[in-house]
């Protein structure tokens, strides 16, 4: 098996009945000079009631004696017909912390088991398009724990997931290798490196 294996088949038009994670929204609204407008939104319909946001991203840095390394993964993405390059992520379940969800995201992915250092704001992934947002939750991994020496995801039926790492000093350089292999860069790996790039650029 491949993630290179994985294709769309058709696509089209999803009727309102048939949606379970997503829906169309038009909004009306008045601008800042008192006209009325209308956009077109797209929402999740899984938000838990008792939640803010939709989801978490998770950094995962492994300390090596090379230099830290960050966590990534590969999974094919059908709305782009194509292998993403990603952090590790989730939807939080009801009832559920954006460091719960993060840790249970972390280990159900990838194996590794890690304890919350600290999370970002919300973040909204695409504010033009839809309301979908996010905590970045940073993740200690501590790997002289014998459970992250012998990693076991618990990956469901539908997830194909390859973990792999990439030294954070030439993130960004990976990513520009990663996208000539045909691979698409999410802009959360492609923020983060480009981050990491300006920093050394600017030497902060």
């Amino acid at each position: 098996m491949s993630l290179t294996d994985a294709k769309v088949l058709s696509q089209g038009p999803l009727p309102d009945d048939e949606a379970r994670w997503v829906k169309l929204t038009k909004i009306t609204y008045q601008d800042p000079k008192g006209q009325t407008r209308t956009w077109e939104s797209s929402e999740r319909l899984s938000r838990p009631p008792d939640s803010d946001i939709d989801g978490v991203g998770i950094v995962a840095v492994l300390d090596k004696p090379t230099g830290p390394e960050l966590v990534l993964q590969k999974q094919f993405r059908p709305p782009i017909n194509k292998v993403a390059i990603e952090v590790p992520a989730g939807l939080i379940d009801a009832g559920e912390t954006p460091e719960q969800a993060a840790v249970r995201e972390l280990r159900e992915e990838t194996g590794y088991v890690g304890v919350v250092s600290e999370s970002s704001p919300v973040m909204f992934n695409d504010p033009g398009f839809c309301n979908t947002n996010l905590r970045m939750v940073h993740v200690t991994i501590d790997m002289s724990l014998p459970e992250n020496q012998n990693l076991k995801p618990e990956l469901e039926e539908n997830e194909f997931i390859e973990v792999f790492t990439v030294p954070l000093a030439t993130l960004w350089n990976e990513c520009k290798r990663l996208e000539a292999e045909g691979y698409a860069i999410d802009a959360r790996v492609g923020t983060f490196a480009e981050g990491i790039l300006m920093a050394q650029r600017l030497k902060l």
